[in-house]
């Protein structure tokens, strides 16, 4: 009796046993990626030396570092157009949409794998695909053919009862999950949904919830396909693409966690942390500066369409700014021909274009010391761009009732018309490009597109000093921020590095560029968030050469090993207390690496020795010693 998730993973796995923890490798049927990590990921892709994708579809999408204010953000954008087209890659245009809304609704398919350079790739598990999020350069390995390695999953099932309540959204349901698990509880699993309380979400409602699920550090999060999946292909005019897909009656899960959905309140996660959930109740009346509707989360027509049913008729508090922003060009079109657009606009919101936009740091920065609610998935701090701000996450229901409020208010108590899926949505795929594979057409680069770095192969002995040493839940935010004062610079790795944990140190890189970089010394869940490769990438470049942590979110930990930097794990927490900034650390003998194998590290500034342990795999030792993942292709290729 198999589980949804290992049933995909048996069709497509290439190495290894369906055991839980173990290596496996499996093949990947489409591969996303988005600008500000895609043109990295295509550097690498040309760097291999193939002729074009091997993956069923890849999609290259424009949606992160869409504002203008430089030549570097359109430079990028004519280069991921033009080598789209030469390697086989559909492209989709600034303005068609977000990549998790877009790929969702035009090209998700139930039981297929699919790879993006994007952690909340997994929203289009609410289709029943299995979708993972990675590093550019494990995503340009798939569309070269090669298969994604990862350990194979445990599998949790989140048994859904009875029906939401009038002002409760499908994302209190993924927030009352992180409440439980938190932002380290999905670590090496994939959230499988079930139960009589599916017969209530749409694959939109689904899709906010495994696209959130990117912040329990799951590995996926997937719904079974079934009528309510058949109806949304047959309504995006793809119901050839659709397959029944659930869990065999008696699959055995690891760990079972059951939610009535009918006693479910209004949620939110406060700052700063995706999993500090406290109920609306207990919030009510704390004013509002800020409500932002929008991101990859809540984006689609439904969401929207509430949101308008909610403001219709009705003026935004003078006091709060609320802004909007699209899930999809499709979804933008749709609210305008039913008028519901109109209703926004004469609500007093203000709206963005069919992007990320805020969700990223691009725009619409708070003021000092403000209350901003936002429908998105992340709060982390500064994120939003004010360094002050209290990010509250929330439902739409309660962030369009809390616009009209001017405080935080209960959707419960808020009389609107319910939402329920379109007839059909319009289709109009004239801003996905189709490749032609034309070789004799120019890929474009602009000056501001540097060469990949390459890391050199492991030293035997490393003695460098402790660059920076931090807490626990250290996002890929706080290591490589974004924003679009630094979004710019994501094909400039140079550049880029100078902002590296400039949030938190802005000596980090001075620092390192004094010492020839050294150590980074952490706590739990170093690495969680964002699956940007800059986060590793960055302190490669400024000489990072290993990571002493108790624990990584999965992503990071895999993009370091890709770049070359070793990531260790204390035995003894005890440890970490007696290291300093600047102690000297130094490890020995570092080609003898092996599985099981632990490492001594000498403390020289306090004359002492601790031991270290690792959980790499023969495949991550091999490639850690040539000094990353594309030095290792590049050898098995010559």
């Amino acid at each position: 009796m198999l589980t949804l998730t290992e049933k995909i993973i048996q069709k497509h796995l290439v190495s290894g046993e369906m055991k839980r923890g173990t290596p496996i490798q499996i093949k990947m049927d489409q591969t996303l990626t988005q600008d500000a990590t895609g043109t990295m990921a295509y550097l690498q892709l040309e760097a291999m030396g193939i002729d074009k994708v091997k993956t069923e579809v890849s999609v290259s999408y424009v949606d992160h570092n869409t504002l203008q204010s430089g030549f570097e953000n359109a430079d990028d954008h004519k280069y991921l157009q033009t080598v789209a087209n030469r390697y086989g890659v559909v492209f989709s245009k600034p303005g068609n949409g977000i990549c998790h809304q877009v790929h969702l609704e035009r090209f998700a398919k139930p039981g297929k794998t699919l790879l993006g350079s994007d952690s909340h790739t997994p929203t289009a598990g609410g289709m029943g695909s299995l979708a993972i999020g990675a590093g550019g350069l494990d995503v340009a390995c798939a569309m070269a053919g090669r298969p994604f390695s990862l350990v194979m999953p445990k599998i949790v099932n989140v048994q859904l009862l009875g029906t939401l309540p009038h002002g409760v959204g499908a994302k209190d349901i993924i927030l009352k999950v992180l409440e439980i698990m938190s932002v380290k509880g999905g670590v090496g699993k994939v959230i499988e949904y079930s139960g009589e309380g599916l017969a209530c979400l749409s694959v939109p409602q689904r899709s906010t919830i495994t696209n959130m699920g990117a912040e329990l550090g799951a590995t996926s999060s997937i719904f079974p396909s079934d009528e309510k999946t058949l109806e949304f292909l047959t309504k995006q005019n793809r119901a050839g693409d659709f397959v029944e897909l659930k869990a065999d009656e008696g699959a055995v899960y690891d760990e079972t966690i059951v939610i009535d959905l009918s006693q479910l309140q209004p949620l939110a996660a406060c700052p700063h942390s995706p999993d500090a959930i406290k109920t609306i109740e207990s919030l009510k009346g704390m004013k509002v500066d800020q409500v932002a509707i929008g991101s990859c989360t809540n984006s689609s027509f439904t969401d929207l369409m509430t949101v308008a049913n909610i403001l219709k008729g009705k003026k935004v508090h003078p006091d709060v700014s609320l802004v909007l922003s699209f899930g999809s060009k499709q979804v933008l079109r749709m609210l305008a021909d039913c008028g519901a657009l109109s209703d926004i606009i004469a609500s007093g919101a203000r709206l963005l274009e069919a992007t990320c936009g805020p969700c990223i740091g691009m725009g619409q920065s708070p003021k000092t010391n403000a209350v901003s609610l936002r429908t998105f998935n992340r709060n982390f701090y500064g994120r939003s761009g004010t360094m002050s701000a209290g990010v509250y996450l929330v439902s739409p229901e309660t962030a369009a009732y809390s616009a009209l409020c001017g405080y935080i208010a209960d959707a419960r108590d808020c009389e609107y018309e319910e939402v329920s899926m379109p007839d059909s949505y319009t289709i109009d795929d004239s801003m996905l490009l189709s490749a032609d594979c034309d070789w004799e057409k120019e890929v474009v680069q602009g000056p501001n597109i540097k060469p990949f770095p390459v890391n050199t192969a492991l030293e035997d002995t490393i003695c460098k000093k402790v660059m920076i040493k931090v807490e626990d839940n250290i996002t890929t935010d706080h290591i490589m921020p974004a924003g679009a004062k630094i979004l710019p610079y994501r094909s400039n790795i140079e550049k880029i590095s100078e902002f590296a944990f400039s949030q938190i140190d802005e000596q980090f890189a001075n620092r390192c560029k004094e010492h020839q970089g050294g150590f980074i010394i952490a706590r739990e869940n170093y690495g969680q968030g964002s699956s940007r490769e800059h986060a590793a990438l960055a302190p490669m470049y400024l000489g990072i050469q290993m990571v002493i942590a108790k624990s990584y979110a999965r992503i990071h930990r895999q993009n370091l090993i890709n770049s070359g930097i070793v990531p260790c794990l204390f035995k003894d927490m005890q440890d970490y207390e007696s290291i300093s900034l600047l102690d000297e650390l130094c490890v020995e003998h570092m080609h003898d690496l092996a599985v099981g194998k632990e490492i001594v590290v000498q403390n020289k500034t306090k004359n002492s020795t601790f031991t270290v342990t690792h959980d790499l795999n023969d495949r991550e030792i091999e490639t850690l010693k040539v000094g990353g993942l594309l030095n290792r292709i590049k050898k098995e290729i010559a």
